[in-house]
């Protein structure tokens, strides 16, 4: 009888025993259940009508295009530049055809002149982003390898548009920001101001006067 109730004892303790061992691993279910984080919840798929009107408006050519078409033709352009803050300024000219491209949505100039005594050629895009409202403009030339491309808004008070952009510098192999304005002077003048930066400090790096021919 003895053994019995030992027997008993010692079931009771090894059956209190597993609660004991059971209950944190309980709890530490419960703490690691409060602090679960929420699945991000799936984006609804639209369904086809929706997404075939969204492309369709991303596609169609707006006001913004036809501002830009306005500028088809052939433009000279006197050219300025200054190689510092305060540094004596040089000129160069040259010629730019522009065309609307794909349809009427992005715009195209080619360049040709002289720069520094050597023939210059170069070529520009201008696109305006139906979907994230804003233009991008890119430019690349024979005086190097690289491209340059800009972000910016078209500010109606002042007729211009405001780029903001990074070009590598060949000097150094680091980039630098620079900035762009292009103001719309009348229905047959343009100008183009560049601002790049050195030793931490903006100056007017080139300013181009365009008269439609």
């Amino acid at each position: 009888m003895k053994s019995f109730y030992v027997g008993l004892s010692m079931l009771v303790l090894c059956f209190v025993s597993c609660k004991k061992e059971v209950k944190p691993e309980t709890e530490a279910v419960t703490v690691t259940d409060s602090v679960k984080t929420e699945e991000p919840i799936a984006e609804q798929p639209l369904d086809s009508a929706t997404q075939m009107k969204l492309w369709t408006e991303y596609a169609t050519p707006g006001n913004e295009h036809k501002m830009m078409a306005d500028e088809t033709g052939t433009w000279n352009c006197d050219m300025t530049f200054w190689e510092g803050p305060n540094g004596k300024p040089s000129k160069a000219t040259s010629t730019a055809n522009i065309k609307m491209i794909l349809g009427g949505r992005y715009q195209e100039s080619i360049y040709s002149g002289t720069m520094m005594g050597q023939p210059f050629e170069g070529k520009s895009t201008l696109a305006y982003n139906n979907a994230s409202k804003e233009f991008t403009t890119t430019f690349i030339d024979n005086m190097g390898t690289g491209m340059m491309v800009a972000i910016g808004k078209y500010d109606e008070a002042n007729k211009s548009m405001n780029f903001k952009g990074d070009m590598v510098s060949p000097l150094n192999g680091k980039k630098t920001p620079y900035r762009e304005v292009y103001t719309i002077v009348d229905a047959n003048t343009r100008k183009m101001e560049m601002y790049d930066t050195k030793n931490g400090e903006e100056y007017k790096s080139m300013e181009i006067i365009m008269k439609r021919k």
